[in-house]
């Protein structure tokens, strides 16, 4: 009998904060080694989707499950023991530790010498400043220690909130060749919130545009490039 894919599936979800819905009716699958991309406008709903993913938003309705479980009411460490990562648009890395202790503060039931040495190959930027302080290094050093971090934790679902904020776009660049590598040679899934709309169509297979928190496109990237009007409608775009 054939393995069940792992996956995070969004079925009918309305989720927000306190009884005030920021997104409504959400449903969505992304699976192992899939990359899907969310749009919008600010204030869309985007980053509060992943949020609710991650169990730091309020579910209002509907049911979220990760692999056959449902995790709905689960606590956030439970997620993220289940397999769910999340990189968050404030980084949230730990400035008095040096870049290796920051990783090893990531770790779930590995050894020290296989997540680093995964890590360090993907990010040889970060290698070479292992022993350097949090604030002591440059916005795009700590997202790529942010997004490192993440991944010793060994997830299988990685939700990525605006990575890219405020990075030049050579740094822009190698960071998302290592999630892409990430990706690709480790099969987990990714879910992209960004606001460089060219960049989530070239990394994303499928894509959701969210409109005032409700899903106004889902399907593959392909088909929503070929729909100026919805794009120009939804986020200000004539293309991509």
């Amino acid at each position: 009998m054939a393995k069940p894919i792992f996956k995070l599936r969004f079925e009918g979800v309305t989720a927000g904060y306190g009884n005030l819905p920021v997104v409504e009716r959400l449903s969505f699958t992304v699976r192992e080694g899939e990359r899907l991309g969310l749009i919008g406008r600010n204030g869309a709903g985007k980053t509060t989707t992943l949020a609710t993913a991650m169990g730091l938003a309020d579910l209002i309705d509907g049911r979220i499950y990760l692999g056959e479980a449902d995790i709905s009411r689960a606590s956030t460490f439970a997620r993220a023991r289940a397999g769910l990562g999340y990189v968050p648009q404030s980084r949230d890395i730990f400035p008095s530790l040096t870049v290796e202790e920051n990783l090893l503060a990531g770790l779930q039931g590995r050894s020290a010498g296989e997540a680093l040495a995964q890590v360090y190959k993907l990010f040889p930027r970060l290698k070479e400043r292992r022993n350097n302080g949090g604030t002591k290094l440059s916005g795009g050093e700590q997202q790529m220690l942010s997004v490192a971090r993440a991944l010793v934790g060994k997830p299988r679902i990685l939700l990525l909130d605006e990575p890219l904020e405020g990075l030049a776009p050579m740094v822009r660049d190698e960071l998302m060749d290592a999630i892409v590598r990430m990706s690709e040679q480790f099969g987990v899934g990714c879910v992209l919130v960004e606001q460089h709309v060219d960049v989530v169509m070239k990394f994303s297979s499928s894509v959701i545009v969210l409109e005032r928190g409700v899903a106004a496109f889902s399907g593959p990237t392909a088909k929503l490039s070929e729909d100026a009007a919805l794009l120009n409608r939804t986020i200000g775009l004539e293309k991509c």
